[in-house]
């Protein structure tokens, strides 16, 4: 898996109506479908969900091939999970056969398939957000959103800026980390031979650069806010206001009704 792989927390500038969307919907949006993802119960609803986020992706016009290039990081924990759900899920009736302890049932293959699916689909969710949401945008809409939480002296400015800072340098460290790894490759050193403790022994190596230039970068940063006079959120301005239109209510709208649907399949079974 090569680190160009990982595309969390990237930004792809757009103009489309999924772009133009307030960050403030977006995130609501989100929350709602992720509500409706876990009332999924069968295959109809999860077919149901799955369209509502392929139409979304299409909106978006990110490429499908961007996405499926950021599931590789996750393949790992996918294919553990599928795993574990096969060797511990019980059912009813004569399993399939017995491997030492474990006893595979049908039932086993099918929770581990809604499981597979379930993680796919709130990972590309949020892929999605974060494709099409900058980080300034992103932080602004997530503090004007639990803004309430001001009243009860929760530091929500700060814990904003703290997640944006985190999504924004989430890219640069992956490239900081490829550039190590190519000069100490320069040097002989190997990363893709031995086994799985050998190659996490050769990484250990790029730790120590790595926590330097973070920390190099952390300072900097710092610095940079200090000389601009940066004290918190208190009587800060935006260079953009955040404005709800028409298109925003409607995605609002299609999240609710899409987690009564749910809900309402999940109640009769479906």
């Amino acid at each position: 898996m090569a680190l160009r792989d990982i595309t969390l927390g990237q930004y792809f500038p757009g103009h489309t109506i999924v772009h133009r969307l307030d960050p403030r919907t977006k995130l609501l949006f989100t929350i709602l479908f992720i509500v409706a993802l876990f009332l999924c119960k069968t295959i109809v609803s999860y077919a149901i969900v799955a369209a509502v986020l392929a139409i979304s992706i299409l909106l978006s016009r990110i490429k499908p091939a961007t996405i499926l290039r950021g599931m590789k990081p996750v393949m790992l924990i996918i294919v553990i999970t599928a795993m574990l759900n096969i060797l511990y899920t019980t059912g009813e009736g004569t399993p399939l056969f017995q491997l030492w302890i474990f006893r595979i049932y049908p039932e086993g293959f099918l929770t581990a398939f809604y499981m597979i699916l379930r993680i796919m689909l709130l990972i590309t969710c949020t892929f999605l957000l974060t494709y099409t949401t900058s980080p300034i945008l992103l932080t602004d809409g997530l503090e004007l959103l639990l803004s309430p939480l001001k009243k009860l002296h929760a530091p929500i400015h700060e814990l904003s800026m703290m997640m944006s800072i985190a999504l924004r340098f989430i890219p640069t460290l992956i490239e900081e980390t490829d550039k190590i790894m190519s000069a100490q490759k320069a040097r002989g050193a190997d990363f893709e031979t031995g086994n799985l403790f050998q190659k996490a022994r050769a990484l250990v190596p790029l730790l120590v650069p790595l926590f330097i230039s973070a920390f190099r970068r952390a300072d900097e940063l710092a610095i940079a806010m200090e000389c601009r006079c940066y004290h918190g959120g208190e009587g800060r301005t935006r260079l953009r206001q955040l404005r709800y239109t028409t298109a925003d209510y409607w995605v609002l709208a299609a999240g609710l009704a899409l987690c009564v649907l749910i809900g309402v399949l999940r109640h009769f079974g479906w």
